[in-house]
């Protein structure tokens, strides 16, 4: 590594002495820089094998929903001990300490869980952490189903940034909440909300092209006749068909495969 010397005037090879943190110059010894921050990882890691970048040197981003940001710090107990931490005074002290958050936090982890099982993206994923600190911040919710409310956070989220999911789908990730309580759920966060901000909850709009392209790839279909089944409900939105859309895009689904060679029962489509 060369720098400027202003003693040599000119360039010269510096040697860093990591003990002391100082950048000396090679050729007269004078102290280019004293006490600098070794930024590099304190351990060895192969993830910088070949180059400075090391993602593991950095922390966890910042979550404004908690109230410390989400970068407090837990001491875990020692190793070998049971409950004499947890009746220890510094147990005692962060466990006081992390009430305010511990439930916010259980909730964030389990609205992740669903969000990846479902595969839906971070943007849903926080838009649903969104809705449950407020509906959570509103001190109304105690004594309810908290899976349904958790799973209906996360259909609003899905509602609201136009990746809608079917509450089946949502009910087969929530941890054994109902098709029936996820919809009460549904109906009383949107009370809330409404409440909260004095004017109706914008849910978006559902559509049967939103739903085709999975139910196609669920079903094994190939590309051609995925294809022609997306024609085929783009074509039906020019007609007034009041059914719900899950319905309409299952129907043309069934039509599409009893036309092709790729026949499916109906009890596939639903």
């Amino acid at each position: 590594m060369d720098a400027y010397c202003s003693d040599c005037k000119k360039s010269t090879e510096v040697v860093f002495d990591h003990s002391a943190g100082d950048m000396v110059c090679s050729e007269c010894g004078l102290v280019l820089e004293s006490h600098s921050i070794d930024e590099t990882s304190e351990w060895r890691t192969f993830a910088n094998e070949a180059g400075d970048n090391d993602p593991v040197r950095v922390g966890g981003p910042t979550n404004a929903l908690l109230s410390d940001g989400g970068l407090s710090t837990v001491i875990s107990k020692p190793n070998g001990t049971t409950s004499d931490f947890l009746t220890s005074s510094l147990g005692r002290w962060q466990n006081r300490g992390s009430n305010a958050d511990r439930s916010l936090i259980l909730a964030f982890k389990t609205i992740g869980v669903m969000s990846d099982r479902l595969g839906l993206v971070a943007t849903i994923k926080d838009r649903a952490n969104e809705i449950y600190k407020k509906v959570e911040d509103q001190k109304s919710s105690r004594g309810r189903n908290q899976d349904a409310i958790l799973a209906a956070c996360l259909y609003i989220a899905c509602r609201q940034e136009d990746k809608p999911r079917t509450v089946k789908e949502i009910c087969s990730v929530a941890n054994g909440a109902t098709k029936k309580e996820i919809g009460r759920a549904k109906e009383y966060i949107v009370k809330q909300l409404e409440l909260e901000m004095g004017q109706s909850v914008e849910m978006g709009t559902i559509h049967a092209g939103n739903f085709m392209r999975r139910f196609c790839s669920n079903l094994g279909m190939t590309n051609q006749t995925v294809k022609a089944a997306q024609e085929a409900v783009k074509k039906s939105e020019e007609f007034d068909i009041r059914r719900s859309p899950i319905s309409i895009a299952a129907a043309v689904i069934y039509i599409v495969t009893q036309l092709s060679e790729e026949k499916k029962p109906v009890k596939g489509n639903e």
